[in-house]
């Protein structure tokens, strides 16, 4: 079931009650027990880990039809109980101590019999984490209300009530050496191309970090280097934005304690667009999209242009916008490099105080910050008001991309943009832009080209 990277063979621990005791010897969350069985000639040993099994299962499912089982062990005893003598739905026989340990670990509870050479490993599994909530970064009018959370079976569910049937896949693999997180690729068969499929899970499974507490550690293993600053994977809360790139042939991947999912291969006209879009008239869609692509350029273009035109070519600007730059900037003692650079850096600080603080603190600073000192540094003659709104129009650009990780790597790109355009006027911004086309039009994701998501030859 779980695809697991080969190596020398380790020696074999002794498979008993004790050495699982041994092995847990300075975890305090072990509990032990002895269960008679039917006639009370022999005893069960019974070992779980406190808050990781439910009691009522516990004791309806393991301890009742264990004190009912007559024998005194060996063979057909074990094979009774692993017939249907422990109620259980889900009851596995174990050989090797370390795998017996990774089940306890993951809600299971071990029965060791008398006689018996090998133990169960049978799944009452405590019921841990949140409930299915909404989204609260991929945001929705029109759309489902559902969002993924860090359970990887809820999250499983989920993907099967909107696509019932076998045609749903899901290979479930071992990531971490440590944490051994659990993870599921996800595609849908006769949709995504089996070659791409078996190129991720060749990748997964090269991946051998110590553990797995991120959805970026995930992102590494499955880009070639260097790993640029714009997105290759979607980052998605969403069952149904997943669920509609399983549709068009992309392929997912679910991880445990992660309440995300990630999809590729990834292109710019994927990551421009939202649910809603599906659920709006057609030319509503395109308008908006239309939109967001206008708000991306300005988000880049608009502050390194402005510095570049007002510092080296304030011939470009009309007359009469020109005399409004030059009186807002009378008294100013920066140059205009200086006051778009450091208004860039004020906004960037604001909102990595507004993010980190909580959320009634974080309104509050982003208040004071767009207001109280905006407004006064205005007022001291330190900034001019037409540098101000050029950043907030940059900044509401970024806002309205769909995807976090592509706003901040346009973030990035517009202090290089300004610089170059502060050393060498438009020519700079022009070429800086060429740079930067270039590298989007070299990308590529498993064969499509990042900026058109077009298949590559």
């Amino acid at each position: 079931m779980f695809g697991v990277k080969s190596g020398p063979a380790a020696p074999r621990q002794e498979l008993t009650a004790q050495a699982l005791k041994n092995l847990f010897e300075n975890s305090g969350d072990l509990c032990a027990r002895s269960v008679a069985l039917g006639g009370g000639r022999a005893a069960a040993e019974l070992c779980w880990l406190d808050g990781c099994v439910t009691a009522r299962d516990l004791s309806e499912e393991i301890v009742r039809p264990l004190s009912a089982l007559s024998g005194r062990g060996g063979a057909a005893l074990f094979a009774a109980a692993l017939a249907g003598g422990i109620w259980a739905g889900a009851v596995r026989e174990r050989r090797e101590l370390s795998r017996l340990a990774e089940d306890l670990s993951l809600g299971s509870a071990a029965v060791f019999l008398p006689g018996a050479d090998a133990a169960l490993a049978v799944e009452v599994r405590a019921s841990i984490g949140r409930s299915v909530e909404a989204p609260t970064v991929e945001r929705s009018v029109l759309g489902s209300r559902e969002s993924f959370t860090e359970t990887l079976r809820t999250n499983t569910a989920l993907l099967r009530r909107r696509l019932p049937g076998a045609g749903l896949v899901l290979r479930e693999l071992r990531l971490g050496r440590e944490t051994r997180t659990a993870a599921a690729l996800v595609y849908l068969s006769g949709a995504a191309a089996p070659e791409r499929v078996e190129t991720i899970w060749q990748k997964l499974n090269d991946f051998s970090p110590a553990g797995i507490t991120a959805s970026g550690e995930l992102e590494r293993s499955l880009t070639a280097p260097p790993r640029g600053l714009f997105p290759q994977v979607i980052h998605t809360e969403r069952p149904d934005r997943l669920v509609w790139g399983l549709l068009r042939g992309q392929v997912g991947l679910l991880c445990d304690g992660l309440s995300v999912a990630l999809l590729l291969p990834v292109s710019l006209p994927l990551l421009m667009t939202v649910e809603e879009d599906r659920s709006r008239h057609a030319l509503v869609a395109l308008t908006l999209r239309l939109l967001r692509y206008a708000a991306l350029l300005i988000a880049l273009l608009l502050p390194a242009v402005y510095t570049a035109a007002a510092m080296y070519h304030p011939e470009m600007i009309p007359h009469p916008l020109l005399q409004a730059v030059i009186r807002s900037r009378e008294q100013v003692p920066f140059s205009t490099a200086a006051e778009v650079l450091g208004m860039l850096f004020s906004f960037e600080l604001i909102q990595e105080a507004g993010v980190r603080l909580p959320e009634p603190v974080g309104q509050t600073v982003s208040l004071i910050g767009a207001l109280i000192v905006g407004q006064s540094a205005v007022e001291a003659k330190l900034l001019s008001p037409l540098v101000i709104i050029v950043v907030a129009l940059a900044g509401i650009g970024g806002y309205a991309q769909p995807s976090q990780e592509l706003t901040a790597a346009v973030r990035l790109w517009r202090f290089a943009l300004v610089l170059l355009g502060a050393a060498l006027g438009l020519f700079g911004v022009m070429a800086g832009g060429m740079l930067l086309l270039w590298r989007l039009c070299s990308m590529e994701n498993l064969g499509v080209a990042w900026i058109s998501g077009e298949e590559t030859p």
